[in-house]
């Protein structure tokens, strides 16, 4: 299964920041903000993974990332030279999507919660098996988004893109799951009225199809669409509580490649090195002693 994290767009939002770096590439408390999405593709079991970016920021993304392996990955990269729409990325991706089933996740997006690791496998399992999988979050503001009316058993009824008078308060999040034949699926999506190829318009075309399952993250998860300064601090006051109260660090790309044996031992140890003068690096140490 192949992997994409749109890390594309001007973050207008964020300026005057975003006028020289990536909006992705900025701090969410420890760590850049594209750990968060590349954790939950490896978390996924994904290591096949292409970063669409920016033509002016490809070059930094490179430096931070390099080719993936020191993290037990392979990363490639594909440039969007202007913002076409969030299913734009398939048609950009589609020769390293090839004929596979695929997932994406948007680079300013923050997931985490206990049970996770488990959703994101079943809705990898739906994407092997022909279906496109939506992750929903009740949100206060829901016009503000995409949004997903469920029954009592959470089937997805209906996508609405941004409505006025919303159906639920269910918003669908930046993490997206598709079977083989996506970017095919998303040629056939017409400009919308702000001349984007429109997520929501894709995944009702699976919906009328019968091939679009939901997946709720409830009370005990987290959700930020950090592309505004007041959401970026309110992600990074929570992972900084969690990481201080837990002794741990959220989105370690380090630890889950070591736990999944993508990396060595030797490999682990020179990254924990390398941090050793903050609190990753030591999480990294401890990691290591706790396997002898």
């Amino acid at each position: 299964m192949k992997g994409i994290i749109l890390a594309g767009g001007s973050g207008t939002r964020l300026y005057p920041i975003t006028e020289g770096i990536s909006k992705q590439l900025m701090p969410i408390y420890d760590k850049p903000m594209i750990f968060y999405p590349l954790s939950v593709l490896m978390l996924a079991d994904i290591r096949d993974i292409l970063i669409i970016t920016t033509p002016g920021d490809q070059v930094s993304f490179q430096h931070l990332l390099g080719d993936g392996s020191k993290f037990g990955i392979n990363l490639s990269y594909a440039i969007q030279p202007e913002p076409r729409g969030l299913a734009d990325a398939f048609i950009v991706g589609e020769e390293f999507i090839g004929n596979e089933a695929c997932a994406m996740v948007l680079g300013d997006n923050v997931f985490y919660g206990n049970g996770l690791t488990k959703l994101l496998m079943n809705a990898r399992d739906n994407a092997e098996s022909g279906f496109a999988t939506n992750f929903g979050f009740r949100v206060h503001d829901p016009e503000r988004f995409g949004i997903m009316e469920v029954d009592d058993s959470g089937n997805i009824l209906s996508i609405e893109e941004k409505p006025s008078n919303p159906k639920s308060d269910f918003a669908v999040t930046g993490l997206y799951f598709y079977p083989a034949g996506v970017s095919k699926l998303a040629k056939q999506v017409q400009p919308s009225e702000r001349g984007e190829i429109e997520i929501s318009t894709l995944n009702n075309m699976y919906l009328q199809s019968n091939k679009l399952k939901g997946e709720l993250l409830g009370g005990g998860f987290c959700w930020f669409d950090t592309g505004t300064f007041d959401s970026q601090m309110d992600a990074a006051v929570m992972i900084r509580a969690l990481e201080t109260n837990q002794s741990r660090i959220i989105a370690c790309l380090d630890q889950i490649a070591f736990d999944r044996g993508w990396i060595s031992r030797e490999q682990l140890a020179e990254r924990a090195n390398l941090c050793k003068k903050n609190k990753y690096g030591q999480f990294l140490i401890k990691v290591l002693e706790d396997v002898r």
